[in-house]
């Protein structure tokens, strides 16, 4: 038990920055993200055995976050108040935080299944068939959910056209 326990606590150390960015990601929420990976770390624990025998601990614990998130969106104390128009309590640094603020609205307006598909595909850098794999959907849906989400981000950050016109009135 203690070999076990050694090896789930050093995984998590490992992975559990990366596990908050991209529960963060998906419910816009530092709180609430906290949750989701919480839940996703009590289920990997249970499993721990037979997902590391299995050689599948990246993959069961990335399904593991997005199937919390969707049970936490599914509470329905959880729909009162959306989290999506704040941002995180820690100081931005890197990026324009200008930059940052616009990506974030436009990342939190998209729906729930295009928002786990960007996150899966781009932040977590899986294929079409492992995201497919990950969110039990078709390789298909995952093409058009993605293509979908980039459009709405594109359309949601290109710089604002200003056309000024006069009206004459005669």
């Amino acid at each position: 038990m203690a070999r076990r326990d050694e090896a789930f606590t050093a995984y998590v150390a490992a992975r559990r920055p990366q596990l908050m960015r991209a529960a963060w990601l998906l419910c816009g929420d530092p709180h609430r993200a906290e949750d989701v990976v919480q839940a996703a770390l009590a289920r990997l624990y249970v499993a721990w055995p037979r997902v590391q025998r299995a050689g599948s601990v990246h993959a069961y614990v990335r399904r593991a976050v997005v199937n919390a998130h969707i049970d936490e969106t599914r509470r329905p104390w959880r729909r009162e108040a959306s989290a999506g128009d704040r941002l995180p309590d820690a100081p931005v640094t890197g990026p324009d935080v200008a930059e940052l603020e616009a990506l974030w609205v436009a990342l939190g307006a998209l729906p729930p299944k295009q928002r786990r598909v960007v996150v899966l595909r781009h932040y977590w850098g899986l294929s079409v068939e492992e995201t497919a794999a990950d969110l039990g959907v078709s390789p298909g849906t995952v093409k058009s959910q993605t293509s979908a989400a980039l459009a709405a981000l594109r359309d949601a950050l290109a710089e604002p056209v200003h056309h000024e016109t006069e009206l004459e009135y005669r």
